[in-house]
């Protein structure tokens, strides 16, 4: 879901002179916009926040539960409570060995430390179980109230419902803005670094944007790669931009279950017996899956889906509803013959200097087209 950085960063200033390929510094970092115009990147499109996608519109800021957040909530506790109560004794008779004391003084170590912990275990466990499936309740019932910003490639628009606003803003695709931010901090423990992308618009004095944190800089890159495919037809179907291992089969459904995790381990056992993968990593893959229970968060994902569908979702307004109806086909709108030349020149630079920061090639190719002016 969309949130803020944790620290606080500059806001995106959207002056009518934004475009592609301009750099914003400020104090402890920097914001790298990449559009207006919308042009391509050389990263593979990922978008882990998008919901619904279909031949019409793309709905971006809730994406579909995944296995990985109910192998945090439960194998995290899970995990730790087994490394106190198991681990650490092991560890104390292993320094008892190296230390070279005697059996039975090495047996009396490990058991006291099993009976000291494990009350200790118990509490952590179930502690941080407990709150994690506080945060991850507090997330879940959030999906019925957030209407997420929604794409339309018939019509080239993008849709915004800001908050406590009551009617829905519409922007064109080629004027709306999208960034990534780049910002570090010193603390106690070292460098700090922090990255995001970001959506939005200038609504008279009001910015209305969309961001998310992201682990890293392409990382962000390819969460818009992924919208800018979608509306430019590149991108058509979730599976090309939700599944980077492979792991959906083509009868399966299109999200996280039961079926990726059976999937997954046939392909190991598969590249074990080709030889493209050892036995160990395969004893850490079954060492993984067993610390984080087996398949009981494939379980719980496909049932958090079904929940999720059967929820009373935010009613739609009525001018969203209508503007999301799909429309002929002689009545779709049509990209600018300026964004059309000017993405064929980003990948004709970036084709001869592979290696060229993509924010760097925007900016020639703006200075290549100096009649370029953002659309209103």
């Amino acid at each position: 879901m969309p949130k803020n950085l944790d620290s606080p960063i500059a806001v995106p200033h959207l002056e009518p002179s934004r475009k592609a390929g301009d750099v914003e510094p400020f104090p402890s970092g920097k914001i790298t916009y990449l559009a207006p115009l919308p042009l391509p990147t050389p990263l593979p499109p990922h978008g882990p926040h998008i919901g619904e996608l279909n031949e019409v519109y793309m709905d971006f800021g809730l994406g579909s539960p995944e296995v990985f957040s109910w192998q945090v909530i439960l194998g995290g506790p899970f995990s730790g409570a087994f490394m106190i109560a198991f681990l650490f004794p092991l560890f104390t008779g292993f320094l008892g060995v190296v230390f070279g004391y005697g059996r039975e003084a090495i047996w009396d170590s490990m058991t006291a430390i099993f009976h000291e912990g494990h009350g200790y275990a118990a509490v952590t466990g179930f502690s941080t179980l407990f709150i994690g499936l506080c945060v991850w309740l507090h997330n879940h019932n959030k999906r019925a109230e957030i209407i997420p910003t929604r794409f339309n490639r018939q019509r080239r628009e993008v849709c915004f419902m800001p908050e406590d606003a009551t009617e829905p803003v519409f922007v064109p695709w080629e004027s709306l803005s999208a960034w990534v931010i780049e910002a570090q901090s010193a603390t106690q423990y070292g460098i700090r670094r922090q990255y995001g992308m970001g959506i939005g618009f200038q609504h008279g004095e009001i910015l209305t944007s969309v961001e998310f944190p992201c682990a890293g800089l392409p990382i962000a890159i390819s969460h818009w790669e992924a919208i800018r495919g979608y509306m430019e037809y590149e991108v058509n179907d979730l599976k090309s931009i939700q599944d980077p291992q492979d792991l959906q089969g083509p009868d399966d459904p299109p999200h996280e279950g039961l079926h990726t995790f059976h999937n997954a381990r046939a392909r190991l056992h598969q590249q074990i017996r080709d030889g493209s993968r050892n036995r160990l990593s395969g004893f850490f893959w079954y060492l993984y899956h067993v610390m984080t229970l087996w398949t009981i968060p494939n379980y719980l994902t496909e049932w958090e889906i079904r929940r999720i569908n059967a929820m009373d979702q935010h009613t739609l307004p009525e001018a969203m509803r209508q503007w999301s109806e799909p429309l002929p086909k002689d009545q779709w709108a049509k990209p600018s013959e300026e964004l059309l030349r000017m993405s064929e020149q980003v990948r004709a630079l970036h084709k001869r200097q592979p290696r060229r920061a993509i924010a760097e090639i925007f900016a020639e190719v703006q200075r290549l087209n100096p009649s370029n002016k953002q659309h209103a």
